[in-house]
């Protein structure tokens, strides 16, 4: 009776807390104290080749998203969406009523936490319900959709998805862009401090739980924002240009995307508070100098974390900018048409654009050194262009690892690190009383990330060809 009570009082403490199930379930093993997972829609169940409340993963290679280099010949046991035992296959006891796989000569990793995962794209306010397919199919398994252009949408399908009836990825909601004048007139320009308060209300009584700030917003603007999104436990990220890093990191802002490419620091002839001023600093600032690392390690002290967007840059860039044959098959005509428009114009021009690959390469070194100096780094993939949700985010794997970054740093850039700006401990590494979001890649990542085989959403694994083969010709359509 004794135990009983003291475990009722554990439950009880914990059930306030996000990581209350990990918690739990890392204390205890047997299967009735794993929460019960989503029961899926019927119409979904045709796409899910693996749905056992018990599964055994044999003879596995995987990443944990901690940063360690892989185990090999690891047995996984997951119970109702969870993992319940991990360990060398020599010691593990598989339970009768498991279902089995066999996984030798494939690899698996944490399912990818995308944060700047956008469901909308340009002159498309909402593309969610394919962006999602895309997404699951291309081993996201959770996404921070980073502003939004149609929010309530975006709330209706995050929704669904975690009552089941949807397919795609766990969503993280964000409200609408904030900007200032001037800005993007389908944004919100605030008035007053009361549109903003009002603004900030209303979405996070919605559910979002994270605020966009864009080019044009003042610095005043974002002060009121991040104090009245903190005070309703939300987040705040910017792509900034009106204001600097450094007064957006002193004024507690928690996170700032793209990197170098939106750094206004160091600009010349900027004026405070406005989006001016020249860019020489792309091409004449010196990455490792001390400015440079003041201003970054004033982010690392302050928790800042920094998004990296390379696979969208780098689809501006006429040498690089390439769609394979997946994109272009699931691309709608219309966007398949303006595709080939820019490449032509490539093509005719014969366009070297040197200045932007080696703008590329900075960005990469700007990243690399945020990073080595403790700094948190996550990336998504802010879909645009030929670069399209979940492949998008697979790019950005193989870009981190052109920038320098090892197979073992990449992966938790893209998976633990991105759990931890969202304040999620069940979600991003492979461990004991974590959630079974994973992927198997047949083969070795180091090859081929690309090569997807299954991907494992709260312990269901989805047969990721089926999914993409209905997707074709449907992006983007008119």
């Amino acid at each position: 009776m004794k135990h009983l009570t003291l475990l009722l009082l554990l439950i009880t403490s914990l059930g306030c807390k996000q990581n209350s199930k990990s918690e739990l379930t890392a204390l205890i093993s047997d299967k009735s104290s794993i929460p019960e997972r989503t029961k899926l829609n019927q119409g979904l169940l045709k796409y899910v080749k693996f749905s056992a409340d018990t599964l055994a993963l044999k003879n596995v290679t995987f990443f944990d998203g901690n940063g360690n280099p892989a185990k090999e010949n690891q047995t996984l046991i997951v119970v109702n969406g969870y993992f319940q035992s991990i360990g060398q296959s020599s010691g593990i006891d598989i339970p009768k009523n498991a279902t089995i796989l066999n996984l030798k000569g494939k690899t698996i990793i944490p399912g990818i936490v995308g944060v700047h995962n956008h469901l909308h794209i340009p002159r498309f306010p909402f593309v969610g319900d394919i962006a999602s397919k895309l997404y699951l199919a291309s081993g996201v398994t959770t996404i921070q959709t980073c502003g939004s252009a149609s929010p309530e949408q975006d709330v209706e399908l995050s929704n669904k998805i975690n009552k089941g009836e949807s397919l795609g990825p766990n969503i993280i909601t964000s409200g609408p862009f904030f900007t200032g004048k001037g800005g993007n007139p389908n944004m919100i320009i605030p008035k007053n401090e009361k549109q903003i308060r009002d603004t900030i209300e209303y979405w996070t009584r919605k559910g979002v739980s994270w605020f966009k700030v864009y080019r044009n917003t003042t610095p005043s603007d974002l002060e009121i924002i991040i104090k009245e999104a903190h005070k309703r436990n939300a987040k705040v990220t910017g792509h900034l240009c009106s204001i600097t890093f450094e007064q957006a990191t002193n004024l507690g802002i928690d996170g700032i995307e793209h990197g170098l490419n939106s750094t206004s620091d160091f600009r010349k002839n900027k004026t405070f508070g406005i989006c001016d001023g020249s860019r020489e600093y792309m091409d004449e600032l010196t990455i490792n100098s001390e400015e440079v690392k003041r201003l970054q390690q004033l982010m690392v002290d302050n928790k800042v974390f920094l998004t990296s967007t390379l696979a969208i840059y780098e689809a501006s860039i006429p040498n690089r900018a390439y769609a394979d044959e997946r994109t272009l098959r699931a691309m709608s005509p219309f966007l398949l048409s303006q595709y080939r428009e820019r490449r032509n114009n490539y093509d005719t021009q014969k366009t070297s654009d040197n200045i932007r690959e080696k703008r590329l390469k900075r960005i990469m070194e700007f990243e690399y050194q945020f990073f080595k100096m403790g700094g948190t780094l996550t990336a998504g993939v802010d879909a645009g262009r030929h670069v399209l949700p979940g492949f998008g985010d697979q790019r950005n794997f193989e870009l981190l690892k052109e920038a320098g970054f090892t197979t073992e740093e990449a992966i938790k850039i893209m998976t633990s690190n991105g759990a931890g700006v969202l304040s999620n401990p069940e979600i991003g590494t492979i461990e004991k009383g974590k959630k079974a979001d994973f992927i198997v890649i047949e083969g070795n990542i180091e090859k081929n990330i690309r090569n997807i085989e299954f991907v494992f959403k709260d312990g269901y694994g989805y047969n990721t060809k089926l999914i993409l083969e209905e997707m074709d010709g449907k992006f983007g359509e008119e």
